[in-house]
């Protein structure tokens, strides 16, 4: 119907003779709008269409709210069930290797205080710390204790002596017993070079 209309419009002569083709051409369009219209309605109550995949509000609101708790809850349970798999514990080094911990302790070798002087709270912690890190080291050392009985047995004598007291005080107290540990066993291992080099 539209062509015939055209057909016979475009026979004629003048201005009036492109009217009626101008005409057919808008209802032409306004057709195809329609009808693009249509499919596109009926693409999204069918299910397909850009918009599928798109969740459509029920009418019922209570079972909307239902529904995103619910998948706020399964989320949550798997985040948590993600978290639960990693190790919670982040795990700590061992003691230094013995010639490790020797070498920090001998790099206090030329080092000293004068006890009543206020100057020895940082040489004699500093020398304490040493032995105790090298006490752990000599105890998970592959070669076992027993390798290292000598310095082991006037480590645990001086720590005896100490106690779990640090203060500047108490350790002066105890200088004598301090460096002259710290001397005797540089002077094991100095004669163990193994353990060391």
């Amino acid at each position: 119907m539209l062509f015939r209309s055209t057909a016979r419009t475009t026979t004629g002569t003048g201005a009036g003779a492109h009217r009626p083709v101008r005409t057919g051409l808008r209802t032409g369009a306004l057709a195809l709008i329609v009808a693009a219209a249509l499919v596109s309605c009926t693409q999204a109550s069918s299910g397909g269409g850009p918009g599928a995949d798109v969740p459509t509000a029920s009418a019922d609101p209570a079972a909307d709210r239902a529904r995103i708790a619910e998948d706020t809850e399964n989320a949550d349970l798997a985040e948590r069930e993600a978290a639960a798999e990693e190790p919670t514990e982040v795990p700590t080094p061992g003691p230094a290797l013995v010639r490790d911990a020797f070498a920090t302790l001998q790099a206090t070798l030329g080092d000293t205080c004068t006890p009543g002087a206020g100057d020895c709270a940082y040489f004699l912690g500093r020398v304490t710390r040493e032995l105790t890190e090298l006490d752990e080291s000599m105890r998970a050392d592959d070669k076992g204790p027993g390798h290292f009985k000598k310095p082991l047995a006037d480590m645990k004598v001086l720590f005896d002596k100490l106690g779990d007291d640090r203060s500047e005080a108490h350790l002066e107290k105890y200088f004598s017993e301090i460096v002259g540990t710290r001397d005797g066993i540089n002077t094991w291992m100095q004669d163990h070079p193994d353990d060391y080099r």
